[in-house]
């Protein structure tokens, strides 16, 4: 029987034949669909962590003074300018008091005429006064008749509301010129407490009405961050706990501070509590009102619980769980999470025991059949 005649080339393709397929082999069981997932792992433990809540706010004041003129007038002279310091009682501008020193005169005047008809009112009722004393007496003796002394009761009467008439002009004369006096020592602009200019919104020689603002003053005891949490992880925020403020003005220089308050109205739009937050210690530097600030709170301590790296946490079709590797394989255990810290760790209430060995990072997603390569760091190119 005569077979028929193989090629030399083709001996030598057929002879490499199941080197070539164990090489294939070798490369996908290795580095192809086929080969092991390089994942890292680790240990459950049990331990207590701290959490931490993060937000950013912006530097305010809680007492704004906004001080301008009680009576529309003209700027004379402005004494201070924005970013000077004050002390209460300081003159900080005038108003131009136009006709007020001349009203004041008049009042003076008139009040001077007043006091005149008053003395003069006061002469005329003592005059009546013993006048009709006298026709009393003298109606006793039988000496006039009761008409006359009917008509001296009647005299004494008119003196006495002309008396009471002529001290009341005064009394109101007098308010007046107080008044008068009072506008003009509120043409003075004073600075109601120690503090720093914030806004100087009039130049002299501006024309003003009643209440317009001329000066913004706060107290600079009073400043203070207004933050913003995310309400997901709020729970325990409270007055009095201790806080690290971060100014943008200030790099990564933490200073120390403390939660003044927890507002009672929270935003329903963005889901945030608002807290305020204040410096156990100004920083020497002022910060700028409106200036930006990163806040981190720190929460009471939590008890020990079985704790895992929240990049651990996958999200199944059941709800949270995390890989766990046991001695079968790597299996999905449904797990209940709960509070973590801002150093990435989660404390999860069911699910897992101290000691489970768990997956952290995966090259890609795992399955219940997937076979895993542990290591210690998985390569950029690898996820």
């Amino acid at each position: 029987m005569n077979f028929p005649r193989i090629a030399p080339r083709a001996l030598v393709l057929l002879a490499a034949l199941p080197s070539l397929l164990a090489l294939f082999g070798y490369v996908a069981l290795r580095s192809g669909p086929l080969a092991p997932v390089p994942v890292t792992v680790a240990t459950v433990a049990s331990r207590t962590i701290t959490p931490a809540l993060f937000g950013v706010g912006t530097v305010g004041a809680r007492h704004v003074h906004r001080i301008g003129p009680t009576a529309p007038g003209r700027i004379a002279d402005l004494a201070v300018d924005v970013g000077g310091r004050v002390r209460a009682g300081q003159t900080l501008g005038a108003m131009d008091p136009v006709d007020l020193t001349a009203r004041i005169a008049a009042q003076d005047a008139a009040l001077l005429r007043t006091a005149a008809a008053e003395r003069e009112a006061v002469a005329r009722h003592d005059y009546a006064r013993s006048q009709l004393q006298r026709y009393e007496r003298l109606f006793v003796q039988r000496s006039v008749s009761e008409e006359v002394l009917t008509a001296k009761r009647q005299e004494m009467a008119i003196t006495d509301a002309a008396l009471a008439a002529a001290r009341g002009e005064i009394a109101r004369v007098r308010a007046d010129g107080e008044a008068l006096r009072a506008q003009r020592a509120n043409l003075r602009l004073l600075s109601p407490v120690d503090g720093l200019v914030v806004v100087r919104s009039a130049d002299p020689g501006t024309t003003l009405v009643a209440g317009q603002v001329v000066f913004e003053i706060i107290d600079t005891a009073s400043v203070w961050i207004d933050v913003r949490f995310d309400q997901s992880g709020a729970a325990g925020l409270v007055a009095g706990l201790p806080a690290r403020i971060v100014l943008r003005s200030s790099g990564l220089e933490p200073i120390d501070g403390h939660v003044l308050r927890v507002e009672p109205v929270a935003d329903a739009v963005t889901e945030e509590l608002l807290a305020k937050v204040v410096f156990d210690t100004l920083p020497p530097r002022l910060p700028a009102l409106g200036e930006l600030a990163e806040v981190t709170v720190d929460l009471a301590p939590l008890a020990a619980a079985p704790v895992i790296p929240n990049a651990a946490l996958r999200r199944g079709a059941d709800g949270p769980g995390v890989w766990r590797l046991g001695e079968e394989g790597v299996e999905f255990v449904r797990v209940t999470p709960g509070r973590g810290d801002l150093d990435g760790l989660l404390q999860i209430e069911a699910g897992l025991q101290p000691g489970d060995r768990i997956v952290v990072y995966s090259a890609r997603a795992l399955g219940a059949r997937s076979r895993l390569r542990v290591v210690d760091e998985i390569a950029r190119s690898a996820r």
